[in-house]
């Protein structure tokens, strides 16, 4: 008896001394978070917790947020200023974007039209509104659901030429139950994987889980 104590002994010490095991390595690209028209940076809410859950930490997650009634290539200057300075505080040479519906254009325009595609690893495209949707129409009275309009000259320069520029990895998820993107294949992107949604609701997505942990996934290819 004294012996089987004396052995559980050693090893409860063994145990304590033992050093812990290296925890999972974090995930090294800082993502920045693009709400659609009339978000804000707490739509994304539900997304940071499934990013943390996949090993991200708080200063690995950053939501922009920019007026949604002004002018979407002013948005897309901001943006510019945003990826800078999260590139500064983290020390990280580029960045990761998942946007939403209209956030899809401000992301686009920097990279295509600003040179953003050197500082973005992956752009990740949830409804977005690539290449317009006729529900604008609602909205008209503001710059940036004019240039949101299929057609307008904002999206035809978006739409010229390359569509998903430089070495830019491109996702999108689009869904024929969106119902504010219309058409709803209005979010694909020539040159990107685009990720079919058998049914899925316009906001439905900032709450999906599972998309989002698609999303995650996709970041870390």
């Amino acid at each position: 008896m004294r012996r089987i104590v004396t052995l559980l002994a050693v090893c409860l010490a063994a145990l304590l001394l033992a050093p812990a095991a290296p925890a999972a390595a974090a995930p090294g690209t800082p993502v920045i978070f693009v709400h659609g028209f009339s978000g804000s940076a707490s739509n994304w809410i539900t997304a940071e917790s499934v990013f943390r859950a996949g090993g991200y930490s708080s200063s690995d997650l950053y939501a922009y947020e920019y007026d949604s009634y002004g002018d979407n290539v002013d948005n897309a200057r901001g943006l510019a200023t945003y990826v800078s300075m999260v590139r500064a505080r983290t020390g990280a040479a580029k960045v990761d974007i998942v946007n939403h519906s209209m956030g899809g254009l401000v992301s686009l325009w920097y990279l295509k039209e600003l040179g953003g595609s050197a500082y973005v690893n992956h752009l990740a495209s949830l409804a977005g509104a690539n290449h317009g949707t006729t529900a604008a129409s609602t909205c008209l009275a503001f710059r940036t659901c004019q240039q949101m309009y299929p057609g307008s000259s904002f999206i035809n320069t978006l739409s010229a030429g390359d569509e998903t520029p430089g070495s830019t990895r491109y996702a999108t998820w689009y869904s024929p139950c969106d119902g504010v993107i219309i058409p709803y294949t209005s979010t694909r992107l020539s040159g990107a994987t685009n990720n079919y949604v058998a049914c899925e609701t316009h906001l439905g997505y900032l709450t999906d889980t599972t998309i989002l942990s698609r999303v995650r996934s996709f970041l870390a290819s």
